[in-house]
């Protein structure tokens, strides 16, 4: 089912892949999150990571959405707002859809970081089970203030219509580590050595963070990748999600 709409906004609208064989005891979920700096990008991006999903879970559902991209009038926090939507959207369809109440979320870059920020910041209608964190950014405050590129402060500017300084309380409220706690959902994070478009020490940061808190995780770190990667590397992440989604998501 493609194009489903989940808000009245023309870009609120996800893609279903439900299998044949589903019940709403063990049918479990996958919601996915494209990237693209917030401003830009689409459900279609994700499209061979669906095809490796579907061959790999098959009897998974799996719901690929889009969201308001960050452009005036919708800046920060639209995209959040939009991904608590689609997740009680889904929720609410389970009887319908004859799907579980077992969530996992997967983003990449700017969609992981919504995935973290819905996994860590809310737990009704539902708490994920799992998160698979693709190079997302995960502090907002540092990414400005410590930029791995010049693009990257004038991107932020433009998605929040703010600085830390003007307006910290959106760069706080938005920061996926600010609300990791000890109840924080399975975490599995990807990232890759040469990233110049969200920094290691994203990734680093939050690992830290978790660790702390004693929050169940998984590091998973490829050296010499940058802003995503293909290839072995690639197959390698989809096996290290499938063991960790087959613990977690249960």
């Amino acid at each position: 089912m493609l194009n489903v709409s989940y808000g009245t906004n023309a870009q609120q609208k996800m893609d279903l892949y439900l299998p044949a064989s589903r019940s709403a005891t063990n049918t479990k979920v996958i919601i996915m999150i494209h990237g693209g700096a917030w401003n830009a990008g689409d459900k279609a991006h994700f499209n061979e990571y669906v095809d490796s999903l579907k061959k790999r879970e098959p009897f998974y559902a799996i719901f690929n959405i889009n969201y308001r991209l960050a452009n005036p009038p919708d800046i920060f926090p639209a995209q959040e707002q939009d991904i608590k939507a689609a997740v009680e959207f889904v929720y609410n369809k389970r009887q319908e859809y004859q799907i579980s109440d077992k969530f996992a979320l997967i983003g990449a870059s700017a969609g992981a970081h919504l995935a973290l920020l819905q996994g860590y910041k809310y737990s009704t209608p539902v708490k994920p089970k799992a998160i698979i964190d693709f190079f997302g950014p995960t502090d907002l405050v540092a990414l400005y203030n410590n930029p791995p590129n010049p693009l990257v402060q004038a991107l932020l500017l433009a998605v929040t219509g703010s600085t830390p300084t003007t307006n910290n309380t959106i760069y706080s409220q938005s920061s996926p580590i600010n609300y990791v706690s000890s109840q924080s959902p399975p975490t599995m994070i990807l990232h890759g050595g040469t990233d110049i478009v969200v920094s290691p020490s994203q990734c680093f940061a939050l690992d830290t963070n978790l660790f702390i808190s004693g929050v169940t995780h998984q590091y998973v770190f490829y050296p010499t990748e940058g802003h995503g990667w293909v290839g072995a590397n690639l197959t390698d992440s989809f096996n290290k999600i499938q063991a960790f989604l087959a613990i977690y998501v249960n």
